[in-house]
């Protein structure tokens, strides 16, 4: 078997004043054919996973180019379709395959590409045929279309939320993969779509159990081969925004589309109640000093660079500034002028210093004093599970007794070592405060002794009832506030005449969305 495989993926937030040109993906991933590293990114495992793959089953695996960017705004058009024409170039060279396996993002908006994938998975399904397998692994926090669908035969998505899982979906995509191409299996997708845009944390319920149901129901159910949750990127303004369910069957789509209906709706019903518990800058920060241990960590949860936003609000650090606090570390600020600032005055210099604050309203005031440097790393990293994530050079400063990470390359808070490389001990500190939304959960879990989720300022748009969309979609919710109300009348109208509406295994809708008093729940 000939087998290609490359990666192209970014996370794109519309409302993100921050481009994307090449330099940003050669700032976190450019590696050019079998040039990718041996531990993989958040969206390229199906190239390090298909080689073991591929060397076992003594097939060739012809690698193309990967290239991630950490997520921001919109993409310059030119960069998209040198890097997307170089992929294809090289799919080109290698022809003939037998299949090709991706990793994309799903969440990338580019200069004149609203459906950057659904374009790049046209032109690759152009030229390999439709006989060729075409296969993806894609984070759940995409824009899933019909384009996309038309062209793959299958998508595996992550399932957790923190992503801790992709190297775990990388092997389902390939164990699908293999499968089909040793025809023990002829896999079909059905797509049920929820009509919704929510957070799903995966670290706590209802969505814990919920995945865990997706679960054993792939271990259980023999015509199963992969459900995925598509969760919606609500920071993304475009026609197809929304949450989707994905059930890949055995040569079963009627099973498919029942199983995906239901679960679909199951996920509908419990709308609203998937969120972590939030708290402003002030409830947090009073939180934390009377907490009677640390580390507390405080989230600045919509200030989070994975989601797109500039990693640089001032919002919670003027908080802990107003009352007082000493005992706190902050990682991180982004602030590229600042640091360069730093390291031309070097570590142990006391100078004035403006940082923070400089990308959009809705971030904070910069900070203005007097700050000593305290240390300096060139090209600093973290760790994020088995592998990396580059902050950039970046500079720890200390700033009325608080410690600061000021960095240059944007990126969330993934691990404590992000504290640790910079010569902050992170569990020494009273209070830790992060970038992230919920990837830094598995690993900040460990240490720390409270976890507060804080909504400050407005860096990132949170609440899609009042997100000043213009191109996406209105008939969801909590856009719409009954999105399901027409086709649930129908099944009820059904459902007392007598007919069976649900199919093989599906759910009954007015069960999940109706009240006893017969009103939406």
């Amino acid at each position: 078997m000939r087998i290609f495989t490359a990666a192209l993926a970014t996370e794109t937030n519309t409302f993100s004043p921050i481009c994307i040109d090449r330099r940003a993906f050669e700032a976190s991933l450019y590696a050019p054919p079998g040039k990718h590293p041996d531990t993989p990114t958040l969206c390229t495992a199906p190239i390090t996973v298909g080689r073991r793959v591929a060397a076992e089953k003594g097939w060739q695996l012809i690698e193309g180019t990967a290239a991630w960017a950490d997520p921001a705004g919109l993409v310059n058009r030119q960069t998209y379709e040198a890097l997307r024409d170089e992929i294809l170039g090289q799919l080109r060279a290698a022809l003939p395959v037998d299949a090709v396996v991706l990793g994309l993002h799903g969440a990338m908006v580019a200069d004149g590409y609203e459906d950057t994938e659904g374009d790049l998975l046209t032109r690759v399904r152009d030229i390999v045929g439709p006989k060729v397998l075409v296969c993806v692994e894609l984070d759940p926090h995409s824009h899933l279309t019909e384009k996309r669908v038309a062209a793959a035969d299958f998508f595996v998505f992550f399932k957790e939320f923190p992503h801790t899982d992709f190297v775990d979906r990388a092997e389902d995509l390939w164990r699908i993969a293999v499968d089909t191409l040793e025809g023990r299996v002829r896999p079909v997708m059905s797509v049920f779509d929820c009509r919704m845009i929510d957070v799903f944390p995966t670290s706590r319920e209802p969505m814990r159990s919920f995945v865990d149901k997706l679960m054993r129901i792939e271990r259980e159910d023999p015509d199963v081969l992969s459900l995925s949750v598509v969760h919606g990127f609500m920071a993304g303004d475009v026609p197809e925004m929304g949450t989707k369910m994905v059930v890949v069957t055995d040569g079963r789509p009627e099973k498919g589309q029942a199983i995906a209906r239901e679960l679909g709706l199951e996920l509908f019903a419990k709308r609203g109640t998937f969120r972590m518990p939030e708290v402003d800058e002030r409830q947090a920060v009073a939180a934390a000093i009377a907490a009677p241990a640390g580390p507390v960590v405080i989230a600045d949860m919509w200030d989070n660079p994975g989601g797109g936003t500039a990693g640089d609000a001032t919002v919670v650090l003027g908080e802990l500034l107003a009352k007082g606090v000493t005992d706190a570390a902050i990682g991180t600020i982004w602030d590229p002028m600042a640091v360069q600032i730093c390291m031309a005055a070097g570590e142990g210099a006391e100078i004035p210093l403006r940082f923070g604050a400089k990308s959009a309203p809705g971030t904070g005031n910069p900070i203005d004093g007097v700050i000593r440097v305290v240390g300096l790393v060139r090209n600093a990293e973290m760790r994020f599970g088995e592998s990396f994530a580059p902050f950039g050079d970046a500079a720890h400063i200390q700033h009325r007794g608080i410690d600061i990470i000021l960095n240059s390359t944007r990126a969330q808070a993934f691990d404590p070592s992000l504290f640790s490389v910079m010569g902050i001990d992170p569990t020494a500190k009273k209070i830790l405060v992060i970038k992230s939304t919920n990837h830094f959960y598995a690993s900040f879990s460990k240490i720390a002794s409270q976890i507060l989720y804080c909504s400050a300022g407005t860096p990132y748009p949170n609440d899609p009832a009042k997100t000043p969309y213009r191109r996406a979609r209105r008939d969801i919710w909590p856009i719409a506030s009954d999105p399901h109300r027409r086709e649930l009348l129908e099944a009820i109208r059904d459902t007392a005449a007598g007919k069976d509406t649900s199919g093989p295994g599906a759910a009954r809708s007015q069960d999940f969305l109706y009240r006893d008093d017969g009103l939406p729940k």
